[in-house]
């Protein structure tokens, strides 16, 4: 039997990342799961500096969402000084966080999961990169990276940065908006929305496809779970309201402010990775999922025309609620229709002309904040002196408390594709396709910045049978 070989390119999922398959005697499935390989530590870092800086700080910790970390400090800033931002302020800020959802989301369909749908499962791993999706369908890569560069325009705009976000602070935001400024952004929202008609059913068609092709996906890839997601006069949010918790029959258990987050959510420690998981507690404890499928999950309505049509669509074909695990990229298209509809009507709101910032001063105690990051629910707590200065600090992120599902949907994809079956390039492609429906940002979920390959180990009777690496 062939024990060891070697696939590259890189796979397509951010951060350092392991995979363990064990089997026992007769070749059943016991187990798998994720191992994180990175040092988390980012929680230790920002002991001793100044809490105002911690938008910019943690805004570090990935380069992929940052305006999350960015948004959720300033939330948690607020709240312990005691301070409500000026609405003009709000609004920017969730400008700025629709423009970070549009480029996220994109990336994440197209770039990351894109070669998986545009050229199939079981296409060759060295074409199977967002160069074969530009080779294969050029119009509808153009369409999709225009649409990404056009919500990183938006964030860099209103964040002044585009990578590392500099402009929202406590008490508000510094960005103000001047008639030059408002008719690119309308050019740029205008532009999105008509890229809308096409890539809308150009995804979609995309998905279905991949659940014809290969039923398992729609038929055993379904993880029951509860589900966390922000509400805001009975409409999905992003950057202010309640958090609501739903079981998996979708029925609400509970609606709480994030600053009781500790009373329901639970982290513990694994040993085998250096991720902690995120369970809820109510009753016992219960897994439970955040993101864009369980934000739709705990309330069906956006608000805005589109984006409530297709989510209606959503619900059709996927049910309410919804747990099947590939049905959170078409989560993800539905997300960034909302976003752009919602940017049009926030550039059009006349309270976005009044002031943007009130006086701050810190005089010790504790802030939460948190926002609806493209992954999930993202919590910041801090824990802030007289002086000003962070004497603790405690980070949740979306990848940490979707960690239990991502590690049941590996084992659905080893027992759909791999059990039984010598094929290791369909345990490679299962595997990491499952991974990538969830979009995990393992640096956000340690704290710590890397790449490295993805490695699965296969244990039979607690023996090593092989170990595939890419």
């Amino acid at each position: 039997m062939k024990t060891t070989f070697r696939i590259d390119p890189v796979t397509r999922i951010e951060g350092h990342a392991k995979v363990f398959i064990n089997l026992d005697d007769s070749g059943k499935l016991e187990h798998a799961g994720l191992v994180v390989n990175e040092l988390r530590g980012f929680e230790k870092i920002l002991i001793g500096m100044e809490a105002d800086r911690m938008p910019h700080i943690t805004a570090r910790i990935c380069g992929v969402c940052p305006t999350a970390h960015h948004i959720a400090a300033c939330n948690a800033l607020d709240h312990a000084a005691g301070v409500t931002p000026p609405p003009a302020a709000l609004l920017l800020r969730e400008l700025m966080f629709l423009g970070h959802i549009i480029h996220s989301h994109t990336l994440s369909i197209f770039v990351l999961q894109g070669p998986d749908l545009v050229l199939g499962l079981d296409a060759d791993p060295a074409l199977r990169n967002i160069v074969g999706i530009v080779q294969s369908k050029p119009e509808l890569a153009r369409m999709a990276l225009r649409l990404r560069t056009i919500g990183q325009k938006i964030n860099e705009m209103v964040g002044g940065r585009g990578t590392h976000p500099v402009t929202s602070v406590a008490g508000g935001i510094t960005f103000t908006l001047d008639q030059e400024k408002k008719k690119a952004l309308h050019e740029w929202i205008d532009e999105a929305r008509a890229l809308l008609p096409a890539v809308l059913p150009a995804v979609k068609g995309l998905l279905l496809t991949a659940l014809e092709q290969h039923p398992a996906l729609g038929s055993q890839w379904v993880v029951p779970s509860w589900g966390l997601g922000t509400v805001l006069k009975d409409r999905v949010s992003l950057i202010e309201g309640k958090l609501r918790l739903i079981d998996e029959t979708g029925a609400v258990r509970l609606e709480f402010g994030v600053e009781e987050y500790d009373k329901y959510l639970q982290e513990s420690v694994v040993e085998w990775s250096y991720m902690k998981k995120v369970q809820i507690n109510l009753d016992g404890l219960h897994e439970y999922r955040v993101g864009p499928m369980a934000r739709m999950n705990a309330v069906s309505r956006f608000g805005t025309e589109l984006a409530d049509a297709e989510c209606a669509e959503f619900a059709r074909l996927g049910g309410r609620p919804c747990h099947g695990t590939v049905f959170q990229t078409y989560a993800k298209l539905v997300e960034i229709i909302w976003a752009v509809e919602r940017a049009g009507e926030i550039i059009g709101d006349r309270a976005i002309w009044g002031e943007t910032r009130v006086p701050v001063s810190f005089k010790g105690g504790r802030g939460v904040g948190h926002v609806e990051a493209p992954r999930g629910t993202l919590i910041h707590d801090y824990e802030i002196d007289e002086r000003g200065i962070v004497r603790a600090a405690n980070l949740i992120v979306a990848t940490q408390q979707n960690y239990a599902i991502i590690n049941r949907s590996i084992e659905q994809a080893a027992r759909s594709h791999v059990i039984g079956r010598p094929d290791d390039g369909a345990l490679l492609n299962a595997v990491e396709f499952s991974i990538r429906c969830y979009d995990p940002c393992l640096s956000c979920a340690t704290h710590a910045m890397g790449r490295m390959p993805l490695e699965i180990a296969i244990r039979r009777g607690g023996e090593s049978v092989r170990t595939l690496r890419r």
